[in-house]
């Protein structure tokens, strides 16, 4: 029995639709730089938390890599500038930031949102957190609807930025702006006092007389660590 030509037009339509996104892919794509609209391609209007910047939407085909991308998973993802791709027939395509795997560096373009005090780093509707044993982010679940997030980081990370610093000299070798050496105490301060028990903002360090003085060292080789592996000269 012959097929409804109906059908035949719609597949051959398609078949031919995604021939033409495949030759027409852009080679090098990655998140625009700014300006009042999106370049072809880039449909995708990411508003959330006024981060603001467009990105190819899920699906989009391309024919070559960004030469710079980085390989993932073992060759099942590339990641290039907050925009992910997984090969699919001759091409690859635009696909969602899966979850647990790690990436070295942030796409160039984030927004920093805090849940229950704890910084996160969003583009394109993936967040991103730092492992400090990895060294690297990981593409991590939303952690909690929009209304809890904050944009602002709680009262206590400047606090924790300029007490954790009181021990050590500390020179941003890579040239990093006060916001983002700001994070990085803070988060790296965190870490530190979970690898030690050891708080400096707490009275004490939050440790018994006995153990303050092996928990302090201990807390600042975990700081000068954690730092350094962000590039910042220690001493």
């Amino acid at each position: 029995m012959k097929a409804k030509p109906s059908i035949s037009i719609v597949g051959a339509f398609g078949a031919v639709a995604v021939a033409f996104a495949l030759a027409t892919g852009v080679a090098n794509a990655e998140p625009p730089r700014g300006g009042p609209g999106p370049r072809p391609g880039f449909d995708h209007m990411d508003a959330r938390f006024g981060h603001n910047h467009y990105y190819p939407s899920r699906g989009y085909a391309v024919r070559d890599l960004p030469r710079d991308r980085i390989v993932v998973g073992g060759g099942r993802y590339f990641y290039r500038g907050g925009v992910w791709y997984a090969p699919r027939g001759p091409g690859f395509v635009v696909v969602g930031a899966p979850y647990g795997l790690f990436v070295p560096v942030l796409p160039p373009y984030y927004t920093t949102v805090y849940y229950g005090g704890v910084p996160y780093y969003y583009a394109n509707d993936a967040y991103y957190q730092w492992v400090p044993d990895q060294n690297q982010y990981e593409v991590v679940q939303p952690p909690g609807d929009d209304n809890a997030a904050q944009t602002q980081p709680p009262p206590d990370v400047q606090t924790a930025a300029t007490t954790v610093t009181d021990d050590v000299f500390i020179y941003p070798k890579n040239g990093q702006p006060e916001d983002q050496q700001s994070r990085d105490k803070y988060e790296c301060h965190k870490w530190a006092t979970q690898q030690s028990g050891f708080d400096p903002t707490l009275s004490g360090g939050g440790v018994p007389p006995e153990q303050n003085g092996s928990a302090h060292a201990a807390y600042n080789r975990a700081m000068g660590a954690c730092l350094e592996g962000r590039g910042y000269s220690v001493k």
